[in-house]
C-alpha cells in the first residue's frame, strides 16, 4: 500500500487515540509530550505499532527530534521513502 503524508498522519492519530484519554482533540500540531502525555513507555509501544503497521524499522535516536504528532508523520514518511 501507497502511503502519503496525509494517510500518514491520519493512521498516526488513530494509533494516538488508544494511548490517550478521548476528550483529548489530536491534531497535527499536538505535542506528543506536553500534550498527550506520551512516556517512553507509550513512546516505545506506539513506535512498535508503527513499525508493524507500515513496514519500516524508526531508529530511536532520530525519535529526540520529534516534538508533534507531524513530525512523526513526517519521520514516517521519510523513512517509507528511503
Amino acid at each position: 500500500m501507497e502511503y502519503d503524508q496525509n494517510s500518514i498522519l491520519q493512521n498516526l492519530c488513530k494509533h494516538l487515540e488508544s494511548f490517550v484519554s478521548s476528550e483529548i482533540e489530536i491534531t497535527p500540531d499536538t505535542d506528543l509530550i506536553n500534550e498527550l502525555a506520551i512516556d517512553s513507555v507509550k513512546l516505545l509501544n506506539l513506535i512498535m505499532e508503527i513499525e508493524d503497521e507500515f513496514d519500516i524499522s524508526v531508529p530511536i535516536n532520530v525519535l529526540a527530534d520529534v516534538h508533534t504528532v507531524r513530525d512523526l508523520a513526517n519521520l514516517i514518511f521519510k523513512i517509507k521513502s528511503q
